[in-house]
C-alpha cells in the first residue's frame, strides 16, 4: 500500500529542485555554452527587419516629416546600393576576422590552460552578441539591397531611406563593437579573468543546489541498502550531467520504495553498469514484484541524464576540476609557471572555504511523512579537498612555494569549517603533506617555513591564529 500520494511529497533537509526548474537550468546552460544560438537568432531578426523596414518605407513614402528627413539617407538608388554593398562586404570580412580571433582564443585556452575551459569561453555572452551583431548587419544589408530599384528599367525608382539609414547605424555599431571586442578578448585570455569566471559558476551552482549549515550536526541518518537490493544500471555511457531529484522522489513514493543513487553528478558511467539500487520501504513487504521493479527502474533511468562532457548545472566539483587542471598544467615542465599555479590554488582555497558553509556529502530526501525516499550521492568536503590537493602536491612537490600555498589553504579551510568530520579530513591531509615534505631535499629556510605553516594549520584546527 502506498504511504503517500505523489502530490504530497515535500522537501526535507537538502534542497529539492522541481523538474521545471531543473529543465530550465539545463536549457539555459546548453544555450549559453554554444556559440551558434545567439548569432542564429540575430540572423533571423535581421532577415525580418530587412523585409519589414522597406515595407515601412513604402507605406510612408513621402510622408516622412521634414525634420526627420534631414537625418535619414537622402541619396538615390545607386548611392543606396553602394552603401549597402559596402556595409555587406566589410561586415562579412570583419565577421571572418572575429571568428578567427575567437578560435585562436579557444585554441590557446585549450593548449595553455585546459580543454575543460572551452565551455566557459564558448559561454561568453559578449562574444556571442558581437558575432550576432556582425552577422545580423551583413544579412540585413543584403536583404535590404534586394529591395532597392533604380528607374533605368522603366519602373519606378524605390529607395528605402529608413532601411538604408538603419544599415548605416548598424555598421557604425559594428565598428564600435569590434573595438570593444578586441579589448574584451584581451581581458578574457588573462588567467585571472578565467579564474574569476570559473569561481562565479561554482558559487552560482552551490547557492542554487545546497543548503547552508545551520548547526554543527553531522549528516542525517542514511538508510543502508540491503545486500539483495535490486540494481539499476546506467542508461547510457558518459558523464552524469543531471539528476531529476523530484522525479526520483515521486517514483519512490508511488512505488513505496527507497532509491539509492550511488553515483554523483559529474561521475563517469558506462552503459549497463549499476548506478542505483532500490528496495521496498517496508521491510515486511518482501521483494518487489517484476512489474513494479521494471516501472521503477525505467523512471530512475529517465531521471539520470548523461552527456559527453561535464557541465556546471548540477556538478559541484566541476569548477574545482577546471581550476585544478590549470594548476597542474602550470606545474608541467612544458609550461613551468608556478605563479599561475599559486593563483589557481588561491581560487581553490576561496571556493573550498565557501563550500565549507554548506551541507555536502550524501543527502537523504524524505516524503511528507518524513520517511527516507531517495539517497543521493554528492561529493563531500574531504573529496573536494583531495581533488584540489593530491595532484598539485604530486606535480609541485619540488617547489616550496606551491607546498607553502597548499599548507596555507589547509590553514584557511581549518579556520572556517564547522563539522568535526571536516576537521578530521584536514588533519589527515596535513599529516600526508607533512610526511611527503619530510622526504624532500629542501633548503633549510624552506623547510623551516613549511614547518611553521604546518604548526599554524594545527593552531587553526584548535581555533587559534598566530601572526604570519
Amino acid at each position: 500500500m502506498q504511504r503517500q500520494r505523489t502530490g504530497n511529497t515535500r522537501r526535507s533537509g537538502p534542497r529539492l529542485l522541481n523538474a521545471a526548474r531543473q529543465r530550465r537550468a539545463a536549457f539555459q546552460d546548453a544555450w549559453r555554452s554554444r556559440l551558434w544560438p545567439t548569432p542564429t537568432l540575430g540572423v533571423v531578426l535581421a532577415i525580418a527587419a530587412g523585409l519589414g523596414i522597406p515595407e515601412l518605407d513604402s507605406a510612408l513614402d513621402q510622408q516622412i516629416p521634414s525634420r526627420l528627413a534631414d537625418y535619414i539617407f537622402g541619396g538615390g538608388a545607386n548611392a543606396a546600393q553602394e552603401v549597402l554593398g559596402a556595409v555587406a562586404t566589410s561586415l562579412i570580412t570583419v565577421t571572418s576576422l572575429t571568428f578567427s580571433l575567437t578560435l585562436v582564443t579557444l585554441q590557446l585556452a585549450s593548449s595553455q590552460y585546459t580543454p575543460r575551459l572551452l565551455r566557459t569561453f564558448a559561454a561568453d555572452r559578449f562574444v556571442q552578441r558581437t558575432l550576432a551583431l556582425f552577422l545580423a548587419t551583413f544579412v540585413y544589408a543584403v536583404t535590404v539591397l534586394r529591395t532597392v530599384r533604380g528607374g533605368s528599367d522603366g519602373g519606378a525608382e524605390f529607395v528605402p531611406q529608413i532601411a538604408v539609414t538603419v544599415a548605416y547605424l548598424l555598421a557604425m555599431s559594428s565598428v564600435l563593437a569590434l573595438i570593444l571586442f578586441l579589448g574584451h578578448l584581451v581581458r578574457q585570455i588573462r588567467i585571472e579573468t578565467m579564474f574569476e569566471q570559473v569561481c562565479a559558476d561554482i558559487k552560482s551552482t552551490t547557492h542554487r543546489l545546497l543548503d547552508r549549515i545551520e548547526d554543527r550536526r553531522e549528516h542525517d541518518f542514511t538508510p543502508t541498502p540491503p545486500d539483495d537490493a535490486p540494481l539499476v544500471t546506467a542508461p547510457a555511457s558518459g558523464f552524469i550531467v543531471q539528476i531529476d531529484a523530484q522525479a526520483l522522489v515521486e517514483a519512490a513514493v508511488e512505488a513505496d520504495v527507497v532509491i539509492w543513487v550511488d553515483r554523483a553528478v559529474g561521475s563517469d558511467v558506462v552503459e549497463g553498469i549499476p548506478v542505483a539500487m532500490v528496495w521496498p520501504a517496508d521491510p515486511a513487504a518482501g521483494v518487489l514484484d517484476d512489474e513494479r521493479l521494471a516501472s521503477v527502474r525505467e523512471r530512475i533511468a529517465s531521471a539520470i541524464k548523461t552527456g559527453i562532457e561535464r557541465t556546471a548545472t548540477q556538478d559541484i566539483g566541476y569548477g574545482l576540476r577546471q581550476l585544478t587542471d590549470v594548476v597542474v598544467r602550470a606545474l608541467s615542465p612544458g609550461v613551468n609557471d608556478p605563479t599561475t599555479a599559486v593563483h589557481g590554488l588561491n581560487s581553490c582555497s576561496a571556493i573550498l572555504c565557501d563550500l565549507a558553509g554548506y551541507r555536502l556529502g550524501r543527502c537523504t530526501l524524505r516524503d511528507a511523512d518524513n520517511s527516507p525516499r531517495v539517497v543521493m550521492a554528492r561529493p563531500d568536503l574531504p573529496d573536494l579537498l583531495d581533488l584540489v590537493i593530491v595532484q598539485p602536491q604530486i606535480y609541485g612537490s619540488s617547489d616550496p612555494v606551491v607546498l607553502a600555498r597548499l599548507l596555507s589553504m589547509l590553514r584557511e579551510l581549518a579556520w572556517v569549517v564547522v563539522l568535526t568530520s571536516h576537521r578530521r579530513a584536514i588533519a589527515d591531509r596535513l599529516r600526508q603533506l607533512e610526511t611527503a615534505t619530510a622526504e624532500l631535499a629542501l633548503a633549510e629556510p624552506d623547510r623551516q617555513q613549511l614547518a611553521t605553516l604546518t604548526n599554524q594549520v594545527r593552531e587553526a584546527l584548535d581555533r587559534r591564529w598566530s601572526p604570519s
